[in-house]
């Protein structure tokens, strides 16, 4: 049922397209009656060679109305035609071709005799795109990184050592972002919010293939216009969807090691009013990861005891996507869009622990083995309805969407816990736990935008957005001590609605050299959870009364000078809240590892950020680099807190086997937060084949934070470096070699402070080859591998009165993979195979 409304709604609008579409029926005023030879046609060269012009972009456009008639991707040999020309009118042909300078015509139709005409163009030259700056000569291709004031863009089809990977691979490759062992994200260590097109999703980027994105934007400090929940940036994943006339595609396939085999088809169809998008993928990969711990335990100063644990986890990962729909393009002023995704997967984690258990001599007291075997699976869809509104004045627009996002999941495990003496003899009696459980969950938004131009240099926005969360999950966990079933309070059965309604205005002007933004945004949000086992509430809402109002106010502003043709400076201001989630929220305790233990707290209060930014950008012969101050001040800010579990917590856990001196990591409010920080990129070309990318990420950090008599606090100074190269030859000696693309990708964290301790550095290279070959590079295989040096780690220092800890994790594997990917089109493809009056592509003379 909830495809067959979106189903039912594409049959409807593309039947009415097909039936109806005055592009592809003469209009009511034109006698039916046509000549079919009546044809414009022409070709296509390169000015410097003389060479046809391949997959070059033709649109025919009737002036009276400014609609499209037809268009067409010129053939091998540069040759287009258009058939089927209704004489009486003007037309106007538009030319693009990558690399080129656009062209356009004028063609008049009065010349007919008896309603018959043909007009031959003949060669038409098109000139290469090309930028004079001072003696260097560079042609206009599309950068790997684009940058400007307020955003980066970074374009997937540039990342070669993403080829055939996922989200978390692209993410990887971007300056200011680092990706953890878990695959979190942080953009300059903080947790950014997740967009895909521009949305929130419920896709985690592991599942989303790297070959199903066109480019990820970068927003460090987003203004009013934007969800006041972005307290840490947004990342904005913006998926491939092509609008060129005719069938267009691309097919891709990749296989390696450990375990990996991944696919991608992708395809749009252009027709008339229509034009309808399709992409699929399948992701497989697996390995082994290695993860450590050394515990040091202590009481009042002295240490009592060490406990050592080695790990290894086998994983197994299979997920597979589908995501279509259509737009269609009612007349020149109204569009409706409808995208439908289907997803689904499922994993096994088998994990194995060797753990020691020595006295404060350091000698082995006893030892244990802990093994689980874990599968869960999901499936996660969403639907997506959107319609948009250009009004005559340019500029001016209202938009208007509704997305749904719906998915179940379930999961199961089993823990199996023995020790043993030194000598071999068992210590205690084995303990297992059995835990199964399910989850479904619903998401609805609501979100309008509008535009209203204020004369050339001033503009007025606003806009609504309504958002609706419904969750509900039950986990179920069984100890057996001696044949015995006991169910454990460590059962979880839970369910939560979360909504947040909002409203914002921005006004931005320009006046002369100078520009500035200045925006508001109200916000109410509300979170109700429930553990139904025991009818405990936890939540929040904010504003809770008319005399907090402030704390639903979020004010921005963006002040920018242009300094001459190449240098600008911004200066930007933003108020953010950064809301607990529900695992931080939930006070469920997690036993997967039993010495470091999870717990939710349900008195986490929303933290708010003020955010400061002082930005400067100029561009060079060869290159670009932008510099960035920042300053981010967070009250309350939500913070990790770890601490031994207590006789009574223990007593409580018995039957889960967990350890008496594990440690319970949950999150507390500090006092406040400050990050003061500085970031250079640099994008620049070594002459007109090599470029290089690098990046630096300075911060210190300082943490006021005090729980009972506990003190928190900490500082410190931590700085990350990212170096993106690539290089392509280019020669006409040897075919073998001509376009054949190199690029490597090196990155360092280095230890960075945390209320009790440090997170220890990182260190990581990829790389990856790519060749092109057949006519226009249509096709490219790809070899490629991450982590380089098998290096990628996530480990942390804990360091208190209590307890110290060296321990480090692994998630992800080095990898080898080889890709192949072909793209293809045809101009002249129709759906219901009709001879419309459009382009057909002609002859071939």
């Amino acid at each position: 049922m909830k495809i067959f409304v979106p189903l039912l709604v594409f049959i409807f609008i593309f039947c009415e397209a097909n039936a109806q579409n005055p592009e592809q029926q003469p209009p009511a005023d034109i006698p039916t009656l046509q000549v079919k030879t009546n044809r414009i046609y022409g070709k296509l060269v390169d000015e410097n060679s003389g060479k046809g012009i391949e997959a070059a972009s033709v649109q025919l456009y009737m002036t009276d109305n400014d609609s499209l008639y037809g268009g067409m991707l010129t053939r091998a040999n540069g040759n287009f035609s258009f058939t089927n020309i209704v004489t009486g009118h003007n037309y106007r042909l538009v030319i693009s071709a990558l690399g080129y300078e656009s062209e356009e015509r004028t063609i008049k139709t009065s010349s007919a005799r008896n309603g018959q005409f043909e007009k031959d163009l003949g060669n038409i030259s098109l000139h290469p795109e090309i930028k004079q700056l001072a003696d260097v000569t560079i042609t206009a291709t599309r950068p790997a990184l684009e940058m400007s004031i307020d955003r980066k863009v970074f374009n997937v089809a540039k990342s070669l050592t993403a080829t055939g990977g996922t989200a978390i691979d692209v993410m990887k490759n971007i300056p200011s972002v680092s990706v953890d062992i878990d695959g979190n994200v942080e953009l300059r260590n903080s947790s950014p919010q997740i967009f895909v097109d521009g949305r929130p999703t419920i896709l985690t980027l592991d599942q989303i293939p790297a070959d199903h994105i066109e480019k990820v934007e970068l927003i460090t400090n987003p203004s009013a216009k934007f969800d006041a929940s972005t307290s840490g940036g947004i990342i904005n994943v913006v998926l491939k969807k092509e609008k060129r006339i005719g069938l267009n595609g691309i097919a891709s396939v990749s296989v390696g090691t450990p375990g990996i085999l991944r696919g991608h088809l992708g395809l749009n169809i252009r027709q008339g009013k229509l034009n309808f998008f399709m992409s699929g993928g399948y992701n497989q990969s697996g390995g082994k990861a290695k993860g450590r711990t050394l515990r040091e335990n202590k009481w009042q100063g002295v240490t009592r005891d060490y406990f050592n644990q080695n790990s290894v986890n086998t994983r197994d990962r299979k997920f597979s996507s589908i995501n279509f729909g259509f737009d269609y393009f009612i007349d020149n002023r109204n569009t409706v869009s409808v995208t439908q995704r289907f997803g689904g997967g499922n994993s096994k984690n088998d994990e194995q622990q060797q753990q020691e258990y020595l006295g404060s001599d350091k000698i082995l007291q006893y030892h244990g083995n802990r093994s689980s075997d874990g599968r869960w699976g999901f499936n996660r869809n969403s639907t997506r309805m959107n319609y948009k509104h250009t009004f005559p004045e340019e500029g001016r627009e209202l938009t208007a969407d509704v997305t749904y996002n719906y998915g179940n999941g379930s999961n199961s495990s089993t823990i199996l816990n023995t020790y043993f003496f030194p000598d071999g003899t068992e210590y205690k009696s084995p303990a297992t736990v059995n835990n199964n459980g399910s989850n479904k969950s619903n998401q609805f938004t609501f979100e309008a935008d509008y535009v209203h131009p204020r004369g050339e240099n001033a503009k007025f926005e606003t806009g609504l957005r309504a958002y609706f969360n419904n969750y509900e999950s039950y986990f179920n966990v069984f100890g057996y001590d001696n044949g015995q079933e006991t169910k454990l309070p460590l059962s979880n059965n839970y369910k939560y609605t979360e909504n947040v309604n909002a409203v914002y205005g921005t006004y931005s002007q320009k006046i002369g050299t100078f520009s500035f933004q200045a925006g508001l945004r109200a916000e109410y949000s509300k979170f109700d959870g429930l553990l139904i086992d025991s009818a405990f509430k936890f939540g929040y809402e904010y504003p809770a009364s008319i005399k907090n109002i402030w704390n639903a106010l979020f004010p921005s502003l963006f002040l920018t000078q242009k300094i001459g043709e190449d240098d600008e400076i911004q200066v930007n201001f933003s108020r953010r809240i950064r809301r607990p989630n529900f695992w931080q929220l939930n006070p469920y305790i997690e036993i997967n590892d039993p010495v470091n233990l999870r717990q939710g707290n349900p008195q986490l209060q929303p933290e708010f950020i003020n955010s400061f930014e002082l930005n400067y950008s100029k561009n060079y012969i060869g290159g670009n680099f932008l510099g960035v101050l920042y300053w981010r001040n967070n009250p309350n800010d939500i913070t990790q807190y770890s601490d031994t579990i207590t006789a009574a917590q223990f007593e409580q856990l018995q039957n889960a086997a967990v350890d008496p001196n594990a440690i319970l990591n949950t999150w507390v409010n500090a006092n406040t937060t400050n990050r003061y920080g500085a970031e250079f990129t640099v994008q620049h070309k070594i002459g007109p084949n090599f470029e290089i990318t690098p990046t630096f990420n300075l911060q210190y950090r300082t943490v006021q934070a005090r729980i009972n008599s506990t003190d928190l606090s900490n500082k410190g100074f931590n700085w990350e470096s990212r170096l993106i190269s690539s290089y392509k030859i280019k020669t006409e000696r040897s075919a073998l070699f001509n376009n054949l693309s190199f690029q490597l990708i090196a990155d360092y964290e280095s230890p960075r402070v945390i209320p009790q301790g440090r997170r220890l550095e990182e260190f990581d290279v990829d790389f990856a080859i790519r060749k092109d070959f057949l006519k226009n590079n249509r096709a490219s295989v790809t070899f490629g591998i991450n982590d380089v040096f098998n290096t990628r780690r996530w480990g942390t220092i804990y360091d208190t009165e209590t307890f110290y800890q060296d321990a480090y994790r692994r998630w992800n594997v080095r990898s080898f993979r080889i890709s192949f990917s072909y793209k293809f089109g045809k101009a002249d493809f129709s759906l219901l195979n009709r001879n419309n009056r459009g382009g057909n592509g002609g002859d071939d003379d």
